[in-house]
């Protein structure tokens, strides 16, 4: 674990090895509103936007520059359910549970609710903000950066290139890492990030004692995903029961709706959930379901 930033610079050849084997650990197995660590791409009124920003290595004290979490967001015929998964932290989850028991019954119709209701995946980390056209105060900041699949999918093609004579580039790397160039569009009314891409490899800033200064102002990963960010599971299961009205409860609500959690598609102004990348992981989550069902 680097204690310095010395240490870091070091020790970073080792990086890309270390953040390969936690990817594919990953694999086997939103920004909260208000908050203004987070930094949040914008869009035109037509869904388009692009901005350039930098994924930094891991803070100070931390091993690794990203944490993977899992939410719910969906509504029920009593509000709204918006909450952080326990399966983030490895426990059992009420929604999941539930979900579960849905996915067995066999019932197309509960399958159906099930994927509306399906666990969503995001990954957080750090970024160094380039260029952002809508927001130029942004730039040359450091923010916390709430993604999907789709980007993190990206981020581990850099690290595992497909072909042989490809590099495998650390793209959290100060020195030897690159510029991601984030491309927003409109698809079918969800933002879509297909054409996003990186640059060749560059240092982030020409100079060590500036890298250090972005390096030190960093924000802590693993606060994000402290027990302390999440309800407990009775707390859970109470607010799921109430917003399905599994329990009696009221079959209206006057909640409302979180729009980072609850983006709207340009084609319709109605509300609806959508996953930080349009439903990216729709196979992780259904997978997810069928492996408890085994």
């Amino acid at each position: 674990m680097a204690n310095s930033f010395a240490a870091m610079k070091q020790s970073r050849q080792s990086q890309i090895e270390k953040l390969s084997s936690e990817v594919n650990k990953l694999q086997g197995s939103g920004a909260p509103q208000g908050d203004d660590r987070f930094w949040k791409p914008e869009v035109d009124k037509s869904g388009n936007g692009h901005a350039i920003i930098r994924f930094l290595p891991a803070p100070n004290n931390e091993d690794v520059p990203f944490v993977r979490c899992f939410d719910h967001g969906f509504q029920g015929p009593g509000g709204w359910f918006i909450e952080k998964s326990l399966t983030t932290l490895g426990q059992q989850d009420p929604v999941s549970e539930y979900n579960t028991t849905l996915w067995n019954s066999g019932v197309e119709s509960s399958k159906d609710q099930a994927r509306k209701q399906k666990r969503r995946l995001s990954f957080i980390s750090n970024i160094y903000v380039v260029k952002d056209p809508t927001n130029p105060h942004n730039e040359g900041k450091v923010f916390l950066y709430k993604f999907g699949k789709k980007i993190f999918d990206k981020l581990n093609d850099q690290m595992n290139p497909e072909f042989e004579d490809e590099k495998a580039v650390n793209p959290f790397d100060l020195w030897e890492g690159t510029s991601f160039r984030l491309k927003m569009r409109n698809v079918e009314g969800f933002r879509n990030y297909d054409k996003s891409e990186f640059d060749s490899p560059a240092p982030l800033l020409d100079d060590d004692a500036k890298l250090e200064e972005v390096w030190k102002g960093q924000y802590s990963l693993q606060e994000q995903i402290d027990t302390s960010q999440f309800k407990s599971y009775d707390e859970l299961k109470s607010r799921l029961y109430r917003v399905l009205a599994l329990d009696g409860g009221p079959q209206t609500s006057t909640a409302t709706v979180d729009e980072e959690y609850a983006p709207t598609p340009a084609s319709d102004p109605a509300p609806q959930v959508a996953a930080v990348d349009t439903a990216d992981d729709d196979d992780e989550s259904l997978s997810f379901f069928k492996k408890l069902a085994d």
